[in-house]
């Protein structure tokens, strides 16, 4: 049998989008959420001397002018907690494209003959000489991440809001009592959404799928201690508010 005879310009046909099958969903892992809550390692004595030292610049008035220390006072100081869910993600797609690759050949060439195939070399527009077009297909992976840091109304934050720290052995009554006053304004799975929304993008020039997964390797939500501490200008009767990181001691946004 005689080789086929193929024009350069004859090339599988993608299907159209009317054509294709609905995309599979993309497979998915996803650890469930845990719990930790930080010990607090600052005593209370070192957060109200904290407190005393810059409790005359609370209330500056045309922002340099400080009132008399005596004249504000500590009205309230308690320990609290705040709420941030944390989440580690990656997406992989490992997948082939298609794709039509321009050969260069000698201006005399007649045929030429590749995989057992005759293609026909034509006059190529963007270069000097003939050329032949051959479909075939490349193998790639993209991948993409997502590390992110939420607080308990569902924005997202810095990473270095939350410090290191040991973790309590929790109970269920000091759970339950930090949830019983802190609790998140964050759906169960909105951090899992958000996630997926950002990395989990298959690429336009997909033609098969060798391996995809969306993957969720950890998920938490952090209790941090806080201190919270209010102030009253006795003399203007203007109150103002501080808080205090109960890891590190440092003074809070």
């Amino acid at each position: 049998m005689g080789r086929k005879s193929l024009s350069s310009t004859q090339t599988v046909t993608i299907p159209s989008a009317e054509h294709r099958e609905e995309p599979k969903p993309t497979p998915e892992k996803i650890v469930d959420r845990k719990i930790i809550i930080y010990k607090t390692l600052i005593d209370p004595t070192v957060i109200k001397l904290a407190t005393e030292k810059i409790k005359d610049r609370l209330f500056l008035k045309f922002g340099f002018l400080k009132p008399n220390p005596d004249q504000i006072q500590m009205v309230s100081f308690e320990k609290d907690y705040e709420g941030f869910v944390v989440i580690d993600g990656k997406y992989t797609i490992d997948y082939y494209r298609r794709r039509i690759y321009t050969i260069r050949v000698d201006e005399k060439a007649q045929e030429v003959i590749l995989f057992k195939q005759t293609f026909k070399p034509e006059v190529s527009n963007e270069l000097p000489s003939k050329v032949i077009r051959i479909e075939g297909e490349e193998r790639l992976i993209h991948q993409a991440k997502a590390y992110m840091v939420l607080s308990a109304d569902g924005k997202e934050v810095s990473p270095k809001r939350i410090p290191s720290a040991p973790s309590e052995e929790q109970t269920k009554k000091l759970l339950a009592e930090i949830e019983s006053t802190k609790k998140l304004d964050i759906l169960p799975n909105e951090e899992v959404n958000i996630a997926r929304s950002r990395i989990v993008k298959r690429p336009q020039e997909i033609k098969r799928i060798v391996h995809e997964l969306f993957e969720v390797t950890d998920r938490a939500v952090i209790y941090t201690p806080i201190y919270r501490v209010r102030f009253q200008n006795l003399k203007t009767s203007e109150m103002k508010t501080v808080k205090f990181d109960g890891v590190t001691a440092k003074l809070l946004p």
